[in-house]
């Protein structure tokens, strides 16, 4: 009986052990990540690229990890790059993506390009540099 007790109160403290790190490395994703916004607004390639590589070697996540989860006044991150004229920034992540993520539909189910052309920004260097990376 005090076996089964013991093996009780272990498992129960492996259950929420895990459960509290599972939640902290949630937080600190999050926290890595709260001004990449700002970041790719301010077109400033080098702290982008920055980030990414910290992101990558503390959580093991790259840019196509974790690119949908994140909005810029609701759009997406290439979105924010190409209203912001953020070339740098915009052409990095671009490169960075793999090509089926590119042409894949966003959340508003339009891919970029076709987001691009209803919003008036064909001529912007970033759908240049999308129709040369799809």
């Amino acid at each position: 009986m005090l076996k089964i007790v013991k093996t009780s109160i272990a498992i129960a403290s492996i259950i929420s052990i895990s459960l509290f790190t599972a939640g902290n490395a949630q937080a600190d994703i999050n926290d890595a990540l709260q001004n990449i916004c700002t970041i790719v607004k301010a077109d400033d390639k080098r702290e982008l690229r920055k980030k990414m590589k910290r992101v990558q070697s503390n959580f093991r996540l790259k840019l196509k990890d974790y690119y949908t989860g994140i909005t810029c006044g609701g759009n997406s991150l290439i979105r924010s790059a190409m209203l912001n004229d953020s070339e740098e920034t915009g052409t990095l992540m671009i490169k960075k993506m793999p090509r089926s993520d590119l042409e894949a539909p966003e959340k508003d189910g339009k891919t970029v390009l076709d987001w691009a052309s209803e919003n008036g920004l064909d001529d912007s260097p970033l759908v240049a540099e999308l129709n040369d990376r799809i």
